[in-house]
């Protein structure tokens, strides 16, 4: 790692990454084009010196809550999501270390042969180590989201924010897409957000993030550097935090 002498505000960071985007404009699978950007997009990062772990979603793949409303048992239908986030997990390792970036993927499932298990302090210590972590597999139980894996995932390792990468440029009081005078919020509080259901993360998530005092940057993946901006601490984006806004 050729890590940039200039200082950064965030040292440590969780980025959590929706399954969908690793689809482009397919809508299923992987994209490769869309795949390598974003490992381009950390490697950039992690040339900074920020310490990187990710949580990325399945939903590219197999939805649970989705299969679980066809009639599936949730708990089946979860387990297989925890599937597909190991499937997107193991890409993303593999574009990673196309572009020289040493990787390990840590799965909440066993699954010995593709991935280490679960160790916070190994975690900790592979990103002391300069190496950039995926957390697979979710929480490892049903009932709880890759968002809720992310938040815990984040506090477990002593992150100092969650970089939420979505398909729109932050957090509005509607829907964007069909509200054409949406407004987007620039900074907003954890009760704001569950309150006004603002669908930024599910509420078990939010909540622990409000409990542990543990900001979260919602911003587009879609623009080519707004990670590297947030890890600079440029303005991008949503911020959700305790504080009065």
């Amino acid at each position: 790692m050729t890590a940039d002498s200039s200082p950064i505000p965030y040292k440590r960071v969780l980025l959590k990454i929706g399954g969908e985007a690793l689809a482009g404009d397919g809508g299923y699978g992987i994209d490769e084009a869309v795949l390598s950007r974003m490992a381009n997009e950390v490697r950039e990062v992690h040339d900074l010196g920020c310490e990187i772990a990710l949580v990325i979603g399945g939903g590219n793949i197999f939805r649970g809550l989705a299969a679980s409303a066809r009639g599936m048992a949730r708990a089946t239908a979860d387990y297989m999501g925890m599937l597909a986030t190991l499937i997107n997990s193991l890409a993303m390792q593999e574009a990673l270390e196309t572009v020289e970036v040493q990787t390990r993927v840590m799965s909440a499932l066993s699954v010995s042969q593709v991935a280490e298990p679960y160790i916070r302090r190994r975690a900790t210590r592979h990103l002391e180590k300069g190496r950039v972590v995926i957390f697979a597999a979710g929480t490892g139980n049903p009932y709880f989201t890759t968002d809720t894996a992310a938040s815990l995932r984040a506090m477990e390792i002593g992150a100092q924010i969650i970089f939420k990468a979505t398909k729109v440029d932050g957090i509005y009081d509607a829907d964007p897409v069909h509200v054409a005078d949406a407004k987007r919020y620039h900074e907003v509080s954890y009760i704001e957000v569950l309150q006004k259901n603002l669908k930024v993360m599910d509420s078990t998530a939010i909540s622990l993030c409000m409990d542990n005092r543990l900001p979260i940057l919602v911003f587009s993946m879609l623009e080519t550097g707004n990670i590297k901006r947030a890890v600079l601490g440029e303005q991008v984006g949503t911020l959700v935090h305790g504080g009065a806004v």
